[in-house]
């Protein structure tokens, strides 16, 4: 994955985030659940109002791990996918764990036996990532946290609808899932 494939309209960016790999330490899953969001023109972006001390890694370079406290209890994962000075982010909202079941299973305390993080909450927990990891680079090749190129299965398609968990622009069909034949929402 380059920045240049992580570089354009939020919507487009997410849909190539589909199937890519994140790894931190000895974790490695593939996303398969995600949500775009734009800056300014997105009420339901936190970059909505302008840049902010939460949200000024938003405003970084593609690629950037923007990482923020949700409610006060969850942590959540976007990859920053807007020029730099202009936000836009795309949130992990789900997972396939590929390797370090164990380990996720320990930092979450259970075992779902699909072998998934479904939720913002639930990735962030299984990866160990917190505020601490914000601005990272996930493209660095010394990064703790990085985001590699994988691919979507040939039996797979690409499922979208409206984004979830949110008060504004509910209407835009923003959330993109990878399903497979017969698989429900």
């Amino acid at each position: 994955m380059t920045r240049d494939d992580l570089l354009g309209p939020p919507e487009l960016v997410a849909q190539r985030l589909l199937g890519a790999l994140l790894s931190s330490r000895d974790v490695v899953v593939r996303v398969v659940d995600v949500e775009a969001y734009g800056g300014a023109e997105d009420a339901a972006s936190h970059a909505h109002r302008g840049l902010t001390a939460r949200n000024a890694s938003m405003f970084g370079p593609p690629g950037t791990l923007y990482v923020y406290l949700s409610y006060g209890i969850h942590h959540c994962a976007n990859v920053v996918c807007g020029p730099e000075g202009e936000a836009a982010a795309v949130l992990v909202r789900g997972v396939e764990v590929l390797a370090g079941a164990d380990l996720v299973a320990t930092r979450r305390g259970r075992t779902d036996p699909r072998g998934r993080l479904d939720g913002p909450g639930r990735v962030c927990q299984g990866l160990a990532l917190t505020r601490a990891h914000d601005g990272l680079d996930l493209l660095a090749p010394t990064a703790a946290v990085r985001l590699g190129d994988g691919s979507v299965g040939a039996l797979e398609s690409i499922v979208s609808s409206p984004r979830i968990g949110i008060s504004k622009e509910r209407d835009r069909r923003w959330r993109f899932s990878l399903r497979e034949p017969g698989e429900g929402s």
